[in-house]
């Protein structure tokens, strides 16, 4: 790709999918049909990447926006979130901080400049009881968002054309465990449950009270609702399923049933392999849209993840972030994108995605081969 300029990266878009006006239909339309199990007119695709990567992105194309840099990618999906209205978050000396969820983190920047934020402390690690957890004074709360400009903003992102929108909650077990440390809050669902379940409610809780408020605001712009818990490491589960079954499944079919209550999907990301926990995912669980699919995780084999849960589940994300996007050839990218397609885009029922938020480490011109590959079937 001899892509010299931004304005000819631009143009090199808009000659794929990131015109507009070129479509048959719109992107919720082509989103809705294919969480359906149908085939649209092609594979609908989203983006998502850290911070570092849209600004390169902005500069790349020579565009001022995020939604500019989605829409010249041909991407169907956007996300849409309430403003944080709640107390701001607390600077510490050591240049630490605690974050809207009450969590304490530091930034770190990798070496491709990169920035991460790690736990610094845990708040709740010197909980004794549930009661010290239900008390707590660091607990964020609903109210902290402001959730009245949800129509507004969907309205603004669906002024040329109308996409298939996300509401993010968050994490369950995950940023329960980023209150208590995660060590010690394996140990205690072994040894004494009831402080780390305790935490997992109060969360559980938020999250309902978040999804109420957004999608009594805005329930007919919302399309999707997204939630996730990492439970899954490369080769394994974090816990034993059992105990997933005792202590973390309860909590997300709590707010999945909550959910189900309007008209929108469920997305419910874990990294890893997580295999032998789809079929709880989809009978238990009652999600719609199983992502990322990890590629390089043991077990998850895209063909059979088709084959044996095709029918009753969609899936978004799937393209490798450990190998091909930071150290694939051009060509590599788009082979894998047309596996991915062709594997799991048959019959539909699949959204071509990252297997999660593109690292910092990632060419820019790997991004371009992604989203310039051929979707249609």
């Amino acid at each position: 790709m001899n892509l010299t300029s931004p304005l000819k990266r631009r143009e090199f878009l808009k000659q794929h999918y990131g015109d507009l006006s070129a479509a048959s239909i719109t992107p919720w339309e082509r989103v809705t049909k294919t969480i359906a199990g149908e085939r649209a007119d092609r594979v609908p695709f989203d983006f998502w990447a850290v911070p570092e990567i849209y600004q390169r992105l902005q500069t790349y194309l020579g565009v001022d926006s995020n939604l500019e840099v989605e829409e010249l990618l041909g991407t169907d999906c956007r996300k849409l979130a309430p403003d944080y209205i709640g107390p701001a978050p607390i600077e510490k000396e050591d240049n630490s901080y605690v974050d809207t969820w009450g969590t304490h983190r530091r930034q770190v920047e990798n070496s491709y400049g990169g920035i991460y934020e790690e736990y610094a402390s845990f708040p709740l690690a010197g909980a004794e009881s549930p009661a010290d957890i239900y008390n707590w004074k660091g607990w964020a709360k609903a109210k902290h968002w402001d959730y009245s400009t949800l129509a507004a903003k969907a309205r603004t992102i669906n002024e040329k054309t109308r996409y298939h929108l996300r509401f993010e909650l968050g994490g369950i077990f995950e940023l329960s465990w980023g209150l208590y440390g995660l060590q010690d809050f394996l140990m205690d669902l072994i040894e004494n449950p009831a402080i780390p379940c305790a935490i997992m409610d109060c969360f559980t809780e938020l999250f309902i009270n978040m999804a109420e408020r957004a999608l009594e605001v805005a329930g007919d712009k919302i399309d999707l609702v997204y939630t996730y818990d990492d439970i899954g490491m490369q080769n394994n589960l974090i816990i034993s399923k059992k105990m997933w079954e005792e202590y973390i499944l309860p909590r997300h079919q709590k707010l999945n049933s909550f959910l189900k209550k309007y008209p929108v999907k469920i997305m419910y990301h874990s990294c890893g392999a997580i295999y032998s926990l789809i079929p709880d995912f989809i009978n238990k669980m009652n999600i719609d849209i199983l992502n990322p699919l990890q590629p390089q995780a043991a077990g998850m084999d895209m063909k059979e993840i088709k084959d044996n849960f095709g029918n009753k589940l969609a899936f978004h994300g799937g393209i490798d972030l450990q190998k091909t996007m930071p150290r694939g050839s051009v060509t590599e990218v788009q082979e894998e994108v047309q596996k991915r397609c062709q594997v799991l885009g048959r019959r539909g029922g699949y959204i071509c995605a990252p297997a999660h938020h593109i690292q910092a480490d990632t060419p820019l011109e790997n991004i371009i081969a992604l989203y310039t590959t051929a979707r249609e079937y």
